[in-house]
C-alpha cells in the first residue's frame, strides 16, 4: 500500500532540531507530528532517544509515541502501516501530517514500502541470534556474504539484526535475498 499524498517529512541526523522544527511547522500550518524514530514507539525508553518531551510537544498532537512495551517487537512494516493510517486520519480532518525522525529505514518504508519476503521464523531467528552471541555480528555478515555477496555488501559488518533477517530470508526461501 502506498503512502498518502500530502505528507511533509522532516528527516536528518540525530540532534539537529527536527522535533522542534516539526512542532513549529505544525503550530504554523495546522499539523500533527508522526514520529518516525525507531525508539520513540517504546514506553519507558526515554533516555538516549529523541522522544519529544511533553513541553516540546506544546499542544501539538504526536502519533506513534509510547505505543509498545520494550519487550514487544515493532517493525518497519508495522510502523509504515500505522503511520499511513495516522496520515490518512490527519488528512481527513484537513490537517497536515508531518513525518519526523531520523530512522531512514522507517521513512523509506513509509514512502516506498518494503520488500515482501517470507514471514518471520522465530525459531530460525533464535538460532541465528545464538550464533551471533557466540561468534559476533561480523561473523554473521561474513556468512551472509558467502551466500549472497550483494546483500553482504549492503550492510555494515556490525549490523547483526539485518544479517539475521537476510539469512532468515535465504534459509527460508533457498534463494539469495538480493535476487528477490
Amino acid at each position: 500500500m502506498r503512502a498518502p499524498r500530502g505528507v511533509l517529512a522532516i528527516v536528518g541526523p540525530t540532534a539537529t532540531g527536527k522535533s522542534a522544527l516539526a512542532v513549529e511547522v505544525a503550530l504554523r500550518l495546522g499539523g500533527e507530528v508522526i514520529s518516525a524514530d525507531a525508539f520513540t514507539a517504546y514506553r519507558g525508553i526515554d533516555a538516549g532517544t529523541a522522544k519529544p518531551t511533553p513541553e516540546e510537544r506544546r499542544g501539538v498532537p504526536h502519533h506513534l509515541v509510547d505505543l509498545k512495551d520494550p519487550v514487544e517487537p515493532f517493525s518497519a512494516g508495522e510502523f509504515a502501516r500505522l503511520a499511513r493510517a495516522a496520515s490518512r486520519e490527519i488528512l481527513s480532518r484537513g490537517r497536515l501530517p508531518i513525518l519526523c525522525g531520523g530512522t531512514g529505514f522507517y521513512v523509506r518504508a513509509f514512502f516506498e514500502g518494503l520488500f515482501v519476503g517470507p514471514p518471520r521464523d522465530e525459531a530460525l531467528r533464535e538460532a541465528l541470534r545464538g550464533l551471533q552471541v557466540r561468534h559476533g555480528a561480523p561473523w554473521l555478515v561474513k556468512v551472509l556474504t558467502l551466500l549472497d555477496p550483494v546483500s553482504g555488501a549492503r550492510i555494515s559488518h556490525r549490523d547483526g539484526a539485518r544479517a539475521i533477517r537476510y539469512l532468515e530470508i535465504a534459509f527460508s526461501t533457498g534463494r539469495r535475498p538480493s535476487d528477490l
